[in-house]
């Protein structure tokens, strides 16, 4: 009887593991910590190539991962429809 209440124990401590990665895959932290890291990498890159206005050219990769963010939840439910 013991090992199925570990058993339990186990899979209830896996399920809230779970649980807490989903949320991180889709908190507004994840989504703005990847944003201002794309946009410090964009701003560096830009400032080594010598372009002009680099701390405005950099908003262009960080709106695009933004913008595709924000676009996929719709792609997914089309796509769950058209899979079922």
């Amino acid at each position: 009887m013991m090992t199925i209440e570990h058993d339990i124990k186990d899979i209830k401590n896996r399920n809230k593991q779970v649980e807490s990665d989903k949320a991180w895959e889709v908190s507004k932290t994840r989504r703005f910590t990847i944003a201002l890291i794309t946009y410090l990498i964009a701003v560096y890159y830009m400032r080594i190539l010598g372009i002009e206005d680099y701390y405005f050219h950099a908003f262009v990769p960080t709106g695009g991962y933004l913008l595709s963010t924000l676009a996929l939840p719709n792609i997914k439910r089309i796509w769950i429809k058209i899979i079922n």
